[in-house]
């Protein structure tokens, strides 16, 4: 190999680990930016005009840093689509971002139940939540979905919130709720589904509404219970309100969080383990 040969190479080589190094900081960045809870220390709480603009997130870290694989066929990317009214259907896409996932494939498109009551059997006792299948009906029957495979039993809640952001999360597969777990907050079922009953949404106390990735239509497994007033942007799709239990997350509540970030938020000092999740009709 020539001198000039030599020097070619030796720059190509430069600019290849400059590009890896470019990418890998790209990569990083957009994991600390998905790794931001309701009200994480990464992201904190912005108030404008009265109103949390708070990001709800759960994704960040790729599986080899942190996720789960059950070992089920990759899924096809596919675009959500939104509820079609005619055809009773509803359009879930992969999540092709590279977070952590538990995956128990994809729900059906085909809404062929409306469940008008879910249960939380938690460690602590039951949170009876009443759903909203005509309003949320791409986010109901992909609870249903979930439930029926048991991705919820053994998940724990991890952020509490604080009084001026009254909400307790729960919904990933992959937490560990002990305050110290980085990753907590970034799993997901494997696929994601767009927002539904935006339209003048209100989370009071009782609501219950999805997490998503802090962009649009990137709902996923990830949910949280208010248990005060919580001056969120609508942002959230509401599919319940519970109707007994609250009781149960006012004591976590009062108990406080590990660790504390700015917000005041962070893992319960009360664990909230889910131990079953139970889908019915009755009223």
């Amino acid at each position: 190999m020539s001198g000039k040969e030599r020097q070619k190479q030796l720059a190509r080589e430069h600019y290849e680990r400059q590009m890896q190094r470019r990418a890998e900081r790209a990569a990083h960045d957009a994991r600390v930016r998905r790794n931001a809870l309701i009200g994480t220390s990464v992201a904190g709480v912005v108030v404008v005009g009265g109103v949390i603009a708070a990001t709800v997130l759960f994704g960040g870290s790729d599986t080899k840093t942190g996720g789960a694989d059950t070992g089920t066929t990759p899924q096809a990317a596919a675009a959500p689509r939104a509820f079609d009214p005619a055809s009773g259907t509803c359009g879930y896409g992969a999540d092709t971002d590279g977070s952590p996932a538990k995956n128990v494939g994809m729900p059906p498109a085909k809404v062929t139940g409306k469940p008008t009551t879910m249960t939380l059997a938690t460690n602590r006792g039951d949170i009876v939540i009443k759903l909203s299948p005509d309003k949320a009906p791409c986010t109901v029957n992909s609870f249903a979905f979930l439930a029926e495979k048991d991705y919820f039993d053994g998940s724990k809640c991890h952020r509490m919130g604080s009084k001026r952001f009254p909400v307790l999360q729960c919904g990933d597969p992959l937490a560990k709720a002990d305050g110290k777990n980085p990753t907590d907050g970034q799993g997901g079922p494997g696929y994601r589904f767009l927002s539904e009953n935006l339209e003048g949404a209100k989370y009071t106390r009782g609501v219950v509404a999805m997490a998503n990735s802090g962009a649009p239509d990137t709902n996923g497994s990830q949910f949280f219970i208010v248990y005060g007033d919580a001056p969120l942007s609508p942002d959230y799709t509401p599919f319940g309100t519970v109707t007994k239990g609250l009781e149960i997350i006012d004591k976590v509540n009062k108990a406080g969080v590990i660790t504390p970030g700015p917000d005041d938020t962070g893992a319960p000092k009360e664990t909230v383990e889910i131990k079953d999740v139970t889908m019915s009709s009755e009223s």
